[in-house]
């Protein structure tokens, strides 16, 4: 079991989707967060959902809720995750990534170091902010982007202190933002060895 808290993220919009993909049916589960929750819960110490609303989910979880009023950004969980977690570095992680697996979390663990701001994936295609560890000493430049609505987290990463880990496999970093890709996760989900 890893010693950092994971903080699934289950906020956004889901624009593209055309529906809350956190609440789409997906593996063994009715929704994509309990799936994403319930394959988390083994690997690490407290796992956490960053939401919106304090109802959305039909399963037991520990919620941290977004400051009422913002938009629908990541900023807003980084900044209640900072404010409610006893903890100097947390593992995030979207909601719409479930092919991230344990090999990827340790990685990101091993390369880890208490200079450093941020711990964050790449692939050939980029980096993936939303797979990382984020450390605390991030929490008042998080603040004031919040303050300003500044959500990029690639420039807040950019002016950081970030160490950007390498990983050759695409899919598994496979985001479901449109019908098609979810529809595609649905087969790779069924398929044997998953």
């Amino acid at each position: 079991m890893f010693d950092l808290p994971c903080v699934l993220f289950a906020g956004g919009k889901s624009s593209r989707m055309g529906q809350d993909k956190s609440l789409l049916p997906f593996g063994d589960s009715t929704t994509l967060a309990e799936y994403q929750y319930r394959r988390l819960a083994p690997l690490f110490h407290n796992v956490y959902i960053s939401s919106k609303e304090p109802d959305k989910f039909g399963f037991d979880a520990a919620l941290i809720l977004d400051p009422e009023g913002v938009d629908y950004a990541p900023t807003a969980g980084f900044v209640s995750t900072f404010r409610t977690v006893d903890a100097d570095r947390v593992m995030v992680l979207s909601v719409d990534t479930p092919f991230v697996d344990e090999e990827i979390f340790r990685a990101l663990i091993d390369a880890d170091s208490p200079e450093v701001d941020a711990v964050i994936a790449k692939t050939p295609s980029g980096t993936h902010p939303m797979c990382g560890i984020y450390h605390r000493s991030l929490l008042l430049e998080m603040e004031r982007m919040l303050e300003e609505g500044d959500h990029r987290l690639g420039k807040l990463l950019a002016s950081s202190n970030t160490r950007y880990v390498m990983f050759d496999d695409e899919e598994r970093f496979a985001n479901l933002n449109h019908p098609h890709e979810y529809q595609a996760a649905l087969s790779r989900s069924c398929e044997p060895d998953r």
